[in-house]
């Protein structure tokens, strides 16, 4: 199987780093920065059992060849826009795509682009940032990946992107419910974004502050309450494990939109607080701590 990994960052780096390992036929989409490190120092990964170092097949834009048989999309959000400009040459009749980002909204900005039957769900789930020279950290041993057709009919197409995958030294999740994973992935971390970027600490700094539990839980109420408006079939024992570990004070626990915010870069703010708002207003739900989540992430933005 061709593919094409739009995105060499943390997630798009990790997981593209391992299906290469495991033999797959595996080219990174990048801008010239990012082209011109992994040329010079090679796809460094720094995991808890060590550091590997491979030499990635690289593509920029302007070179991209021929069609793929999976394109994974890893970039932020607000990149949406132009990575779809940058891998159209590179989806053909038999190309799937599949977005592993934040939020939901991607999935019908990439629909209306390229086609409702070519885009599948995907999400992953690992602890993992760039470091200072471009090294990928992976900070935990978690490093899950999720896919499966949003709905819900994993066809001989699915099968041959489960094949691909389900080897690649992760541990990975061919599922029949992909859209409740996406609904679940953006309660734990809608939740964890907004409650650490607006106390601008770690959940353990939070929990253990007064009110920082009602506000944790404050937050997540509202946030379940949108997402099961907008068709989430709630999950009970799915909802309780995720509040479970957010709730958790001996785990200090925060989102790679507060590491964002902190370090002064870009922020999914729209992608994953703004829609959640945007999704309430449809059905006259009252979300007044989103709303100053909501606030605060566009003053920080205006401020930059």
């Amino acid at each position: 199987m061709r593919i094409l990994m739009a995105g060499a960052g943390a997630t798009g780096g990790y997981f593209g780093a391992r299906l290469a390992q495991a033999g797959q036929d595996v080219t990174f989409l990048v801008r010239e920065r990012r082209y011109q490190q992994l040329q010079a120092s090679g796809l460094v990964l720094q995991t808890p059992q060590g550091t590997e170092t491979l030499q990635p097949q690289l593509a920029q834009a302007s070179s991209l060849t021929g069609h793929y048989d999976l394109i994974i999309v890893t970039v932020k959000s607000f990149a949406l826009d132009q990575v779809m400009e940058d891998i159209a040459p590179a989806v053909g009749t038999e190309t799937l795509i599949m977005p592993i980002l934040n939020g939901l909204r991607h999935i019908a900005t990439l629909q209306q682009r390229f086609g409702e039957d070519k885009v599948i769900g995907g999400l992953c789930k690992i602890n993992a940032t760039l470091g200072d020279n471009g090294e990928v950290i992976q900070m935990t041993p978690l490093h899950q990946l999720y896919y499966g057709a949003l709905d819900g009919h994993n066809d001989a197409r699915l099968q041959r992107v489960d094949a691909a995958l389900r080897d690649c030294q992760v541990d990975t999740r061919f599922s029949d419910n992909i859209m409740d994973e996406l609904w679940e992935k953006w309660l734990l971390l809608s939740t964890l974004g907004a409650v650490c970027c607006l106390a601008r600490g770690n959940t353990q700094q939070i929990l253990t502050s007064r009110g920082g539990e009602a506000l944790l839980q404050g937050v997540f109420s509202e946030i379940l309450s949108v997402i099961t408006a907008e068709g989430y079939q709630t999950r009970p024992a799915a909802t309780a494990r995720i509040l479970e570990l957010l709730s958790d004070p001996a785990t200090p626990m925060t989102s790679s939109m507060y590491r964002d915010l902190i370090q002064g870069f870009d922020i999914e703010a729209d992608q994953v607080i703004g829609d959640l708002l945007l999704r309430a207003k449809r059905h006259s739900l009252a979300t007044p701590l989103l709303n100053a989540v909501d606030v605060n992430l566009q003053v920080y933005l205006q401020q930059r």
